[in-house]
């Protein structure tokens, strides 16, 4: 229904300059026609976006437009309206201005939303009008750092009279009723759902002398972000004890255990570690979520020679596949990403794992379980007897499982798995000291796979600087004739702000770095002549491998991530890599000429 002006949004975007007098009356004479709304053929013919729309829209009814993403909402603003309502009537209050909660609404003229927000905070609402998209995205991000608020109420009911569990319950059971108790259940909850909203990898709940403390490992790197008194902790980790379906009163040897959590409409498996230290047992919590979108190499960060090298060595009918780099790294997923590009009905695919992480439809998943005697290498003999055409170990740890993974692939198998090493040359003495024969490591190895994780720069803050000469040189001597010639070769380099949507971080989700080494001629008889892993390395290049350096430097030049995510993570590459580049040393006396680089080339100190 248009207001009494009888102007419509067209004829507001028309005055704006944002239509031209032939796209007004083409709208309005389609809209007579078709009997579709206007907003719909506005958006359908391109003529503006979203954005201004929703602009227009607040202009013709006399409403403020709001962009939630350059706004900080403090936890005390999201306590007027709980979580369930903001989503229901998709709307959240963003600030507090003379007696008047400030509220972004999808549909601002909700009359009776309006009046059921001012009965309930005993507040006057002063409506804005703001994208769906917008509202949603800061209804994920900022009800999920509340988790403060959350904890702090729980903890009131809580009160000083649950003090550790032992002095306080002795029969089991009644224990167990107790840590159900909501306030504790509450807390353990807020804790989780918080991991799962800020897409940790891990929770750390750690005991301390005075306190306890609970860290989330995001994107790779761990963050404080809760404190807890040091009379709550038992009651804690007694909750997650009976999640996990683990003995509570057995608090003096590590326990293992696992659970299920859905937060919204993602599920997520959890594996629970308990550890005794002198303050008391620290539970260390790894978050596995259910993989629902398709795996891809783009998203990984594969491309150019190396990705080539990736996707023939996965289409051949024989030969290993090793995947390298330390804990954490992406190992798994990259598995699994060739896992499902193999995928088709005419293959039989059984994978041995410790523990089943991601979950491939279509493929036979084996979890090892070491008590009951299913191990890497028995379970590597039962799986060749279940005629397989590819086979994936989770990792070669033992002189067995190496010799049954090279037997497998002899056999006419294609085996796929992990080796802890920090480079792509590093698995062929590896796989030696294992007492692998060289010959069949040169006959049975395709390519090697090193792989580090970086930080990719959130897209909403993400701003362009320009990157200093000696950066530029640097970059130069490393990448070679890889240096962009473009623009006389000046080039920018990228980095976040930091923002409400990234935390402050200015990061946003990770991708790899790679370096794939292919067994050619030159490196498989290196490999038979047991030469060291150097000059592996240096003849991997001269044949055209691309270091994880030099892929780190690629994607900084590129934007997706920063010169210092990526010296974080190739640092104990660089110094070897770095003899290998003609010239790198002649500038090492130079002085950065800016604080980033400066810090780029420190080791890490992770606060």
């Amino acid at each position: 229904m248009k207001p009494q002006s009888q102007k419509g949004i067209e004829d507001i975007l028309s005055e704006k300059g944002l239509l031209t007098a032939d796209q007004l009356s083409a709208v309005k004479f389609e809209s007579i026609n078709s009997g579709q709304p206007v907003e719909k053929i506005l958006l359908d013919r391109g003529y503006v976006d979203s954005v201004e729309l929703v602009k227009a829209r607040g202009d013709l009814f006399g409403i403020p437009f709001v962009q939630l993403s350059t706004k900080v909402i403090t936890p005390e603003i999201l306590d007027y309206v709980p979580e369930p309502v903001a989503r229901k009537y998709s709307l959240i209050p963003f600030g507090q201005e003379k007696g008047s909660l400030l509220v972004a609404m999808e549909d601002p003229l909700d009359l009776q939303v309006a009046e059921f927000l001012e009965k309930r905070t005993g507040l006057r609402v002063s409506p804005y009008i703001a994208q769906t998209e917008d509202i949603l995205q800061a209804i994920e991000s900022q009800y999920g750092k509340s988790i403060g608020a959350e904890v702090t109420a729980a903890l009131e009911e809580v009160g000083s009279d649950t003090t550790r569990i032992e002095e306080q319950i002795r029969d089991i059971n009644k224990a167990e009723e107790t840590i159900r108790d909501a306030p504790v259940a509450r807390i353990v909850s807020a804790i989780l759902e918080y991991a799962v909203k800020s897409r940790a990898s891990d929770v750390h709940i750690e005991p301390q002398e005075e306190r306890s403390r609970v860290r989330y490992r995001i994107d790779g790197i761990l963050q404080e972000r809760l404190t807890l008194p040091k009379n709550v902790h038992p009651s804690v980790c007694a909750r997650i004890k009976i999640l996990s379906n683990l003995k509570i009163d057995e608090r003096r040897i590590p326990q293992d255990g696992r659970f299920k959590v859905q937060v919204g409409d993602t599920k997520t498996d959890l594996r629970v570690s308990t550890l005794p230290t002198i303050f008391g047992e620290k539970v260390v919590i790894r978050l596995l979520k259910e993989q629902s979108k398709v795996l891809n190499f783009d998203d990984l960060g594969l491309r150019g020679t190396s990705l080539k090298r990736v996707k023939e060595a996965i289409e051949l009918p024989d030969g290993i596949v090793l995947v390298t780099g330390p804990t954490g790294s992406g190992k798994t997923v990259t598995l699994a990403t060739c896992l499902t590009k193999c995928n088709t009905i005419g293959v039989n695919i059984i994978t041995l794992e410790d523990p089943v992480e991601i979950r491939v439809p279509g493929v036979n998943q084996v979890q090892i379980n070491p008590q009951a005697g299913l191990t890497f290498a028995s379970g590597l003999r039962a799986i060749l007897r279940q005629d397989p055409n590819i086979v994936m170990v989770g990792e070669i740890r033992d002189e067995e499982t190496a010799h049954l993974a090279i037997h497998a692939a002899l056999t006419g198998h294609l085996v796929l798995s992990t080796l802890h090493t920090n480079s792509s040359a590093g698995a062929i003495p590896r796989l030696i000291d294992m007492g692998a024969e060289p010959f069949l490591i040169g006959s049975t190895v395709s390519i090697v796979i090193a792989q580090r994780l970086v930080r990719k720069i959130c897209p909403h803050c993400k701003k362009e600087y320009p990157a200093p000469e000696e950066i530029i040189v640097e970059a130069k001597e490393i990448l070679g004739p890889l240096f962009p010639s473009k623009n006389n070769g000046n080039v920018s380099f990228f980095k976040g702000a930091g923002c409400e949507r990234c935390d402050k971080s200015g990061y946003a989700g990770r991708l790899g770095i790679f370096e794939v080494l292919k067994m050619s001629d030159s490196v498989r008889k290196l490999t038979l002549e047991k030469q060291p892993e150097s000059l592996i390395a240096e003849t991997a290049i001269k044949e055209g491998m691309l270091t994880l350096l030099q892929d780190g430097y690629l994607k900084v030049l590129e934007g997706l991530t920063t010169l210092e995510e990526v010296m974080r993570v190739a640092q104990d590459s660089d110094d070897k890599q770095e003899e290998l580049f003609s010239g790198a040393a002649a500038n090492k006396s130079q002085k950065p000429a800016n604080d980033d680089f400066e810090l780029a080339k420190k080791k890490p100190v992770l606060k």
